[in-house]
């Protein structure tokens, strides 16, 4: 891909997320827009992208013609239309990043089944700054042990529907790894009533919803007399949108595996 811009395919085109990242692309200059849909009976659907995209560029459903001019899927849509988006883009070759939340581990799995035909990078969020945020929380639990309270709050707009967000269970997620745990097994969520004292060792989550706030998140480490505060704040999706962008023009031509964020930071592997 060094001598030709990336091919992009949008889905979710008609969505917040899908018109920030159409509006990304057209400021990248290693980057090509090879089309965008929306799911069958969406409203945007035949409407056409306007400029700076050619008069002809219009956004379709038919997701097997856009994948197969694609070198690489970006998918900001639900988890029910996975299935579908993953079987095209193997039909197609195109590589896929996966930006959608509130996956359960059948979504899992049938990614884990797509990496083994093409290049797959599934991320709870695109943001360079969480990414790096994750592994200094993982870093932190490991360092402090588990006599420190870890709780994790975030604050996300009105209209998001899943909770607690993508981001703050692979946040959690983080930690437990830090401690060699199954967050699974130490999750508390949503505490109401008379609960009890915090068990020793668990992880608590806080979900907020209201405004057009796009994201935040903060993860507090208490212990006795003293808190460590570690947080990220988003200023608009925009962020997303590019960090999708730069996930998607690493992902170019890359063999068939699963990939994250870390990766397209050079990270090194834990």
């Amino acid at each position: 891909m060094a001598n030709s811009k990336v091919k992009i395919g949008v889905l979710g085109a008609g969505g917040r997320m899908g018109q920030a990242i159409l509006a990304a692309i057209s400021d990248d200059p290693r980057l090509a827009l090879a089309g965008a849909i929306e799911r069958a009976g969406h409203e945007a659907v035949g409407r056409r992208l306007g400029p700076p995209w050619p008069a002809s560029m219009s956004i379709c459903s038919n997701h097997g013609p856009l994948a197969i001019a694609s070198d690489v899927l970006v998918d900001f849509t639900a988890p029910a239309a996975l299935e579908a988006t993953l079987d095209a883009a193997c039909d197609g070759k195109a590589a896929i990043v996966i930006g959608t939340t509130g996956l359960e581990p059948r979504h899992h799995a049938m990614i884990d089944r797509a990496a083994k035909s093409i290049a797959v990078l599934q991320a709870a969020n695109t943001s360079l700054g969480v990414t790096l945020l994750a592994r200094l929380v993982e870093d932190a639990a490991r360092a402090l042990g588990p006599e420190w309270d870890i709780e994790i709050a975030e604050l996300h707009h009105r209209h998001k529907v899943d909770a607690p967000s993508g981001t703050a269970l692979a946040l959690g997620a983080a930690a437990a790894r830090g401690r060699g745990v199954d967050l699974a097994r130490v999750s508390d969520r949503g505490r109401d009533g008379i609960t009890g004292e915090r068990v020793p060792g668990h992880i608590g989550f806080g979900s907020l919803r209201g405004g057009s706030a796009p994201g935040d998140h903060l993860v507090m480490f208490a212990g006795e007399g003293e808190r460590i505060e570690l947080g990220h704040r988003v200023e608009s999706r925009d962020i997303f949108a590019r960090g999708a962008l730069q996930a998607a023009a690493w992902l170019a031509g890359r063999p068939a595996g699963r990939y994250v964020m870390d990766d397209v930071l050079g990270l090194p592997a834990r």
